[in-house]
């Protein structure tokens, strides 16, 4: 009788440590024999059994990797042959388990200076040094405490301390001057010699206090793919792999990246192929600036060689309803054309003089770029379930002071890019009529016949699906939520609200909202945040309405993963980029579950029923995510037709488990109903 089909495609078999079997470790298969290089990984059960399932046609080698182990030794195996019995191996000592943590338990080791030495430089308290340390600083383009970072390479040279050799650390590369900045926003030598003291322990043999748990319950059941695409030297801000209004679209398709600063080529995975290969994002002005230009040390991978070109600056791709994919993208210089300062609607309501990143659009059936120049600056973007299918951007940056948008519907009929676009400063309704007036500037007194313009700088994006406003965060410490009322002619009428979180959460960066009109954040105090406008009790509008109104619309949830040592409040060292809400339920745990990135736990942070499932992604170590989405390519398939994509975004690869020469990878997780289905 012939073996069932999901046999003849799956590895499977045991995991015992010689004497007992091995629950809840990983085991890997990886291949080079096809177009891309290719992984899948799955959790034993409590019985150490084991299958990895769907794996296409080539030869693998399969190893065990778990929390309290060292890995074992490579076998090689095809799939649909007689079951492995594989033998993990123990670690021999503390010392070499830890190689194997998260960088959360690493990081958790850096002294922080206790309450009562605030204010230090700049920083009036421990929670804006704790910002500054965590996601709106130095964790918001990689993770601190992968082995990579925990120590100071050899490479770097010879200096008289390890304080000398950070402050030479930071300047390394073509990201000095953002690294330089976010430690100057504190007191740079305090920090300095934080960072040292940190590697000097870890250099002498000192632990992570505290273990990680391997995984349980439904974590056992996770499948985990990854794929090679891009290039060692380029890094991905993130991917796309269909609409986010409709996560049927594009079913089976291929995924697009974003490089940012790294490189105008972007990658495209086909996952049914294991195919990745790249297409070049043009420019409209010859004079468009590149990173290539920015200033620079050697590094200690690279030397004195610049390894970003970008002129273009992808950020952020979307899928709209036809199948094309858009990205906020820098196609020209900065200075704007004359009618963003006068002559256009918007103009005439608050004029722009520059936008450092504009819009494009990619469409696969035709394999062209069009590209769109905006007024205002693009960062994240963001599709309504309008008539009109209005794209609404943000801007990214504290200081940038209007949303923008693009009528889809008046852009796809004309081509008009001037005509289409439009965009509205942030004003708060603090006359309490209900409407927009005339503002007072930000910093200004309040005027009770007039209303308050405010610099939100909104960096997140999102549509409420209940009432079509539109929400995003403040990354100005200690931050809001907040929301525009975009009325009915958004120049003149929308109206913003801002919502700063209770203490002791502070720092939004990446959010979303749930089809409940829920907005969801993370928080670099570390904590996953919701924001639940109905349960507010104060006015919504008003001189009082300026943040800090709303205590009790707020909820916390502490990420998973130790605390500093020395911060008494709850939360904990998890340095979330990102927050995205699983609307559809395409990953399996249920609609509007938030799944937050857990950019220091080396995975995904799902939210369930008020506690969290750590989607952990063993191999390679450094997962680093900046963003996700979910996509049903197949319901009758069950599980094996939903899935979450994400793809690694920290700025170094070469951070990554591998080092120099590791290239990003796109990385897929499933939820099969458990450890050993096919």
């Amino acid at each position: 009788m012939a073996a069932p089909a999901g046999a003849q495609n799956a590895i499977k078999g045991i995991v015992t440590n010689g004497k007992t079997a091995e629950a809840g470790v990983w085991v890997i298969a990886e291949t080079d024999e096809l177009p891309t290089r290719f992984a899948r990984i799955v959790v034993t059960d409590e019985r150490g059994r084991f299958v990895i399932p769907e794996l296409p046609k080539a030869s693998y080698q399969v190893w065990v990797r778990g929390y309290g182990l060292v890995d074992s030794k490579k076998v090689k195996a095809t799939p649909g042959r007689a079951p492995l019995r594989l033998k993990a191996s123990i670690a021999p000592n503390q010392g070499s388990a830890a190689q194997y943590y998260p960088p959360i338990y690493w990081y958790s080791m850096l002294s922080i200076p206790g309450k009562t030495e605030f204010p230090i430089g700049r920083a009036a308290s421990q929670a804006e040094w704790l910002d500054t340390v965590k996601t709106n600083g130095c964790i918001g383009c990689h993770a601190l405490g992968t082995a990579a970072t925990r120590t100071v390479p050899n490479a770097l040279g010879h200096f008289a301390s390890s304080q000398e050799a950070w402050a030479r650390r930071i300047t390394s590369g073509q990201a000095m001057t953002s690294m330089v900045n976010i430690i100057a926003r504190t007191d740079s030598e305090r920090m300095l010699r934080q960072f040292a003291d940190w590697t000097d322990r870890v250099a002498t043999g000192e632990l992570p206090a505290e273990r990680p748990p391997r995984p349980q319950g439904v974590e056992r059941n996770v499948v985990i793919t990854l794929w090679d695409w891009s290039n060692a030297r380029a890094y991905l801000h993130d991917e796309v792999s269909t609409d986010k209004r409709n996560p049927r679209l594009n079913a089976n398709g291929k995924l697009y990246g974003a490089t940012e600063e790294s490189t105008d080529f972007l990658p495209v995975l086909d996952p049914v192929k294991s195919v990745a290969t790249e297409m070049q994002h043009p420019v409209r002005d010859p004079q468009t600036p590149s990173s290539k230009d920015a200033p620079m040390a050697p590094s200690p991978y690279w030397g004195k060689q610049p390894i970003w070109d970008s002129h273009t600056s992808t950020h952020n791709p979307m899928f709209d309803e036809r199948g094309r994919v858009w990205y906020t993208a820098r196609i020209r210089s900065p200075q704007n054309p004359g009618y963003c300062s006068k002559g256009h609607p918007s103009a005439d309501v608050f004029p722009l003089k520059s936008a450092n990143r504009h819009l494009s659009m990619f469409d696969p059936a035709t394999g062209k770029f069009t590209l769109i120049s905006t007024c205002f600056s693009t960062h994240h973007l963001v599709f309504a379930e309008d008539a009109n299918n209005t794209l609404w951007t943000s801007a990214g940056g504290a200081n940038n002071p209007v949303i923008g948008w693009l009528d889809r519907k008046v852009f796809d009929e004309t081509g008009d890019e001037e005509k289409a676009q439009g965009w509205a400063p942030f004003v708060l309704d603090t006359n309490g009529n209900g409407k927009r007036d005339d503002w007072v500037e930000p910093g200004q007194p309040i005027d009770s016949t007039k209303d308050r313009r405010v610099v939100t700088g909104l960096y997140s994006v999102a549509v409420n699906p209940v009432d079509g406003t539109l929400w995003g965060t403040s990354r100005s410490f200690p931050g809001y939520v907040v929301r525009v009322n975009p009325g009915a002619d958004p120049a003149r009428t929308a109206l913003t609200e801002i919502y700063e979180p209770p203490m002791p959460g502070y720092g939004p960066r990446g959010g979303d909202i749930d089809r409940d009109g829920v907005y969801w954040s993370s928080l670099a105090s570390g904590h996953l945040a919701s924001f639940d406008r109905r349960k507010c009790k104060s006015p919504l509008n008003g001189p009082d309405a300026t943040g800090k109104h709303c205590p009790e619309g707020w909820t916390l949830y502490p990420f998973p993963g130790p605390q500093f040592k020395g911060v008494s409040e709850s939360g904990s060292v998890e340095s979330s980029y990102y927050t995205w809400v699983d609307q559809f339920d395409t990953f399996g745990l249920g609609k509007n579950v938030p799944i937050a990135t857990g950019n220091l736990n080396d995975g995904l942070l799902a939210l369930v029923d008020g506690k969290f499932v750590v989607l952990r992604v063993p191999y390679p170590m450094g997962y680093y995510t900046k963003w996700l989405d979910g996509r049903i390519d197949d319901e009758k398939k069950g599980w094996k037709g939903r899935g979450l994509w994400s793809t690694t975004s920290t700025r170094a690869p070469f951070h990554m488990e591998g080092g120099k020469g590791t290239r990003p990878k796109v990385v897929r997780f499933q939820l099969r109903p458990n450890p050993t289905a096919e």
